[in-house]
């Protein structure tokens, strides 16, 4: 495809910054101009911890490497970040590019609130074949794509090797062993408690928040024929069904038999403190457990308990919204931002995410990271929540049924029940 001026010009200050930057330290005087004359982007991100430090520092070895284009980032907190994107959109006053997640898009796409990007990437030469097709599914949409995935953050378990050595349960790898099936995994974790002390939890999960509903939605897309939410026209949910029902049965026993022990608030940091042998929760725990202090851990895709490999997962990826004024030359440079993010995802992979283009994780610098190609396979067997408009506030429901379950203050037959129920009256306002 012809390139036009405009992207050959970008590409050209690209190389020659980046020529001039391998010679040294650049003086505060060079690096104000250069951000004097280059396209100002104001990019929004709702990261904290680790995810904040890496894409910080991605940002500002961009911003180094080329005197074409200045990113200017922002960071909000999730809870609110959603919010504040969707009034700055409605208002006008809307950043220039944006983190979004895919459960959101659709929304975001049905709204009007982001671009296509098909046409743009084409502009930068960015190829969609080039990632992941499980993940490039989730910003594609009509057959259009409007988002440039960043990766996948899907479950994994991470295992304290103290902990499972104690127990017989590490072979000559230092990987787990246990067997499938609910039996498998319950007497896994039934072993595990019989040979630490008791202030160790077998397995560490919150009470409250989201975790027991991505551990149920990973179980419940494992059994055949599970995995329904909606009827076809999106208007009714389906989660009352049997297969729905025998996974929430299988993740409630965990609670209620204290294999996962009861009020835990931050099972993170149990584990990061050593108090938990195993721990299910997301791919951003890597990059914080790489520093927590004597803490021998190794981590596993999530063991496939029924039919299939099948995992929650979610994904982190650039949009632009819709703005008034938006013009070519700033798209293009918001483009080639991306672009070069994809193209460096070794380095978001550090804070534990699979990148999202293939060649990335097949190389060499991805490779050289601890931990990461243990779990990056899981990629392929992510479930994302269905594409649904309304699905950020129909998960919310599940929290807090879910949450009544897990302190014993209803069955599952109850929460599965009530959450159908008060969703298909949301459904139908």
């Amino acid at each position: 495809m012809k390139v036009k001026p405009l992207n050959a010009a970008i590409v050209l200050m690209l190389l020659a910054a980046a020529a001039g930057c391998s010679s040294g330290a650049e003086e505060p005087e060079h690096r104000q101009a250069r951000q004097a004359s280059a396209i100002r982007i104001e990019y929004w991100t709702p990261f904290s911890g680790g995810d904040n430090q890496f894409m910080t520092e991605m940002v500002e070895r961009f911003n180094r490497e080329q005197s074409a284009v200045h990113i200017v980032q922002t960071n909000s907190r999730l809870d609110d970040y959603y919010s504040r994107l969707r009034t700055a959109i409605l208002s006008g006053n809307a950043p220039d590019v944006a983190i979004n997640h895919a459960t959101n898009l659709p929304q975001f796409v049905q709204n009007g609130y982001i671009e296509d990007l098909t046409g743009p990437a084409s502009e930068v030469g960015l190829d969609w074949d080039v990632f992941n097709g499980n993940i490039m599914a989730s910003a594609m949409y009509d057959g259009r794509s409007y988002a440039v995935p960043l990766d996948t953050h899907a479950l994994v378990m991470y295992y304290n090797k103290q902990h499972l050595k104690v127990a017989g349960l590490l072979d000559s790898a230092d990987k787990p062993v246990l067997e499938g099936g609910e039996e498998g995994f319950t007497a896994f974790l039934q072993r595990i408690r019989a040979a630490v002390p008791p202030d160790i939890a077998p397995l560490a999960q919150p009470s409250t928040r989201i975790d027991s509903v991505w551990l149920w939605w990973s179980l419940y897309n494992q059994i055949e024929g599970g995995g329904s939410f909606y009827d076809e026209m999106g208007t009714r949910s389906t989660l009352n069904n049997p297969q729905a029902l025998k996974a929430l049965k299988f993740v409630n026993g965990l609670y209620a038999s204290g294999l996962i022990p009861p009020d835990i608030n931050d099972a993170f940091k149990m584990f990061y403190d050593g108090k938990a042998a195993v721990l299910i929760t997301g791919m951003w725990g890597t990059g914080a457990f790489e520093h927590a202090p004597g803490l021998d851990f190794g981590v596993a895709p999530l063991p496939t308990v029924y039919d299939t490999p099948a995992v929650w997962g979610d994904s982190h990826s650039l949009v632009i919204p819709t703005k008034h004024g938006m013009t070519d030359e700033k798209r293009n440079a918001i483009m080639t931002f991306a672009k070069w993010m994809v193209e460096h995802g070794e380095m978001w992979a550090e804070a534990g995410h699979v990148p999202s283009m293939t060649r990335v994780v097949r190389g060499e610098a991805f490779h050289a990271l601890k931990f990461r190609s243990d779990y990056a396979a899981a990629a392929n067997d992510v479930k994302y929540w269905p594409r649904h408009v309304r699905q950020w506030s129909t998960t919310e429901v599940l929290i807090r049924e879910f949450e009544q379950m897990n302190y014993g203050r209803q069955t599952p037959e109850q929460a599965l029940r009530n959450a159908a129920a008060i969703i298909d009256a949301e459904l139908k306002r």
